[in-house]
């Protein structure tokens, strides 16, 4: 036997998919990139991002690090700059934080790979105890109103994909489709929602104010309310060019699935229109639209799901979302002129 012990000298790290960076590395590296003395910093939540709340002896702030497989550089660029430009001209955001370096966007170098992060101003108040009342159901109309009307004037050099239909819903297949597989009958009628989706509404016009720089998730879980009704809107990680229909029905689909009352979205349609009409076609497509909203939602849960909880993908999921989507085709839930 040989007199000593052979160590073999690690080189090559195991393959990482999505790393969870340590807080306090964080907050040491937010205190080097911004001139922040942080107190604290906790990991917050993991969705599509990584989301850290730091504290200083005065003030919160967010951190949002992007996975490393979900949005590019130029997507990221593109949100800051949109959320940069809100701000400037009066629309309540969460608005990015400039680095003393890098700009508003800092760079992580991770074991997956280069990890882009930004820090944000948090958000005055909360989450809506209970959800949205009538009047900050009205609120958020006039706002995401006068955030459509504003969009129309952004301009970046960034290019983000736009939210257009093909996108949205040829991606929505891809991804939904494997999974019904063994339900034959359901796979086929998904796909027939899907071309019909389609065909009802390819008329709708591509031009302003139709068309504009969407939120693309506007929902009582993406903003907080002051005690004084007060709003500030967060999370724009789903903007982009589209529809403004897209953005009402997202906002329609989610309350209908969370089970508020119709007398809340239509709270939300009279501030909209307070400064924006509807027009009449938008209200005829507001239905396909709502349907539309629910299909990209799934897909990016699923998505999310593959990677981080594989165990939610069980028969209940896919049945929940399929009745939910039929139910959303009921004439009855969609206001009429």
């Amino acid at each position: 036997m040989l007199g000593y012990t052979l160590i073999w000298p690690v080189t090559v790290l195991f393959p990482v998919f999505c790393s969870l960076l340590d807080p306090s590395a964080v907050a040491e590296l937010i205190t080097t990139k911004y001139d922040l003395r942080i107190t604290r910093c906790q990991f917050w939540h993991r969705g599509l991002s990584d989301i850290y709340l730091l504290e200083t002896e005065r003030d919160l702030y967010i951190l949002k690090v992007y996975h490393y497989h979900w949005r590019n550089k130029e997507d990221i660029y593109f949100e800051l700059e949109f959320l940069t430009f809100l701000k400037s001209n009066g629309i309540p955001v969460s608005d990015p934080l400039e680095s003393q370096e890098d700009g508003y966007c800092i760079y992580i170098e991770a074991p997956e790979g280069t990890r882009y992060a930004a820090l944000f101003n948090y958000a005055a108040g909360s989450v809506a105890l209970g959800d949205l009342n009538p009047q900050q159901s009205h609120l958020l109309g006039i706002t995401l109103a006068k955030l459509h009307h504003c969009s129309e004037n952004f301009r970046t050099s960034h290019p983000r994909q736009p939210l257009n239909l093909e996108y949205i819903l040829e991606n929505s297949l891809n991804d939904i489709s494997p999974f019904l597989r063994e339900r034959k009958k359901e796979l086929e009628d998904f796909r027939e929602i899907i071309n019909n989706l389609k065909k009802e509404i390819q008329n709708l016009p591509t031009n302003t104010p139709y068309w504009t720089v969407c939120w693309g998730d506007p929902h009582s879980g993406n903003i907080h309310f002051t005690s004084d009704e007060h709003l500030t809107l967060f999370d724009f990680d789903q903007c982009g060019y589209g529809y403004r229909l897209f953005d009402i029905a997202k906002f329609w689909q989610v309350t209908l699935q969370s089970g508020l009352s119709r007398g809340i979205r239509d709270t939300f349609l009279t501030g909209y229109q307070s400064i924006q009409s509807i027009s009449e076609l938008e209200f005829l497509y507001l239905k396909p639209f709502t349907q539309i909203a629910h299909i990209w939602a799934w897909s990016i849960s699923l998505n999310a799901a593959k990677f981080y909880d594989y165990c939610r993908l069980d028969d209940y999921y896919f049945t929940k979302r399929l009745q939910h989507l039929k139910r959303i085709s009921g004439n009855d839930l969609y206001p009429r002129l």
